[in-house]
């Protein structure tokens, strides 16, 4: 998998005769050079996969955001999720499952054409309901692998408690076992490299003119403990931290089912029109996710205006300051709000 590798390095500690240095080191002491395996990295997280990387590949299940489709199930077990604006002024959830494939997650509803940019990044493989005629032709043009129940995958289910479009479930395993895995390009985004190592690209930081060996004042940030992000004048999703994870606290998911983000990622994007109406005639809005714009990154209680970008549909996620210097992203789970350039984000 075309992946970064982690390189854990082990200390080498050379024995000294205590006379004269004439006596050989023992066979099994470590020598210069020796290292511990490469590890690989989630794509999605940062984080290392000490066991390798799963066989399936990564699978992006649309989910539906609105208390008609409470309770969410599963989302507790996502490696990333992104919130999206769509009809109606509502908001539907891509979230992606690599590490852990739950056996009931949902309610599963229809794709969109933002989620191209949305999955294409790590080459990932649609789940969903099914989709409009331009949304199916619009997707399959961009070679993005589909799983829907339209289209005869296995794994879905009924939820009797419930009516359609609200009642559908998937099990991601069954999914899997009908899934062929692919490359993954590269991570979602750039990640803070672990201590030690150097990120790709990284330069020495730039001494501050007119002074001798220090170095510029490091980004503005501001503690917070509560964010509100407005989709639309009908959706603001609400968030708190606590414990070191931010929650939302206007949310659906199950009882001990809910995504905690380490990291809360606002990206304001512009939205078009995908040129169709849905059954109650409304517009389908179309957020483009490539480009660039503002941005906000909430790392644990701490705030920083930034600002994003993404070369394609299928690029890299990137941020950088307001110096222009690139921001990284602690390793950990993260929720991204995709959010219209006409809405807005406060925290404090």
């Amino acid at each position: 998998m075309k992946l970064r590798l982690l390189a854990v390095v082990s200390a080498v500690a050379l024995s000294l005769a205590a006379c004269g240095g004439d006596d050989p080191a023992p066979a099994d002491e470590a020598t210069e050079g020796d290292s511990t395996p490469l590890v690989q990295m989630n794509p999605l997280t940062g984080l290392e996969l000490p066991d390798g990387a799963p066989a399936n590949p990564v699978f992006v299940v649309k989910v539906e955001n609105t208390r008609a489709g409470a309770p969410q199930y599963g989302l507790n077990q996502a490696d990333l999720v992104v919130g999206q604006l769509v009809e109606g002024g509502v908001t539907r959830l891509a979230a992606f499952y690599y590490t852990a494939l739950p056996t009931q997650v949902g309610h599963v509803r229809s794709m969109r054409g933002t989620d191209i940019g949305i999955a294409a990044p790590v080459a990932g493989q649609l789940v969903a309901t099914g989709g409009a005629p331009p949304t199916v032709d619009q997707v399959a043009a961009a070679g993005i692998p589909v799983f829907s129940e339209d289209g005869g995958a296995p794994g879905f289910s009924t939820d009797s408690s419930k009516s359609r479009p609200y009642n559908r479930l998937v099990d991601l395993t069954a999914v899997a076992a009908a899934a062929t895995a692919t490359d993954i390009p590269g991570p979602y985004l750039d990640f803070t490299p672990a201590e030690g190592e150097e990120a790709e690209g990284a330069e020495e930081p730039a001494e501050a003119e007119g002074s001798a060996g220090t170095t510029a004042a490091p980004p503005a940030t501001r503690t917070v403990s509560s964010a509100s992000v407005q989709f639309s004048r009908s959706t603001t999703h609400t968030w708190a931290f606590g414990n070191g994870v931010w929650s939302r606290t206007n949310g659906f998911a199950a009882e001990g089912q809910d995504f905690a983000a380490t990291t809360l990622i606002v990206v304001f994007a512009p939205v078009q029109s995908a040129g169709y109406l849905d059954p109650g005639g409304n517009d389908v809005p179309e957020t483009v996710f490539q480009g660039g714009g503002r941005a906000l990154i909430l790392a644990g209680d701490q705030a920083q205006d930034v600002s994003w970008a993404k070369d394609g549909l299928g690029g890299r996620l990137t941020f950088t300051d307001a110096a222009g210097a690139p921001v990284t992203i602690d390793p950990g789970k993260i929720w991204i709000e995709l959010v219209p350039e006409s809405g807005s984000a406060t925290a404090q």
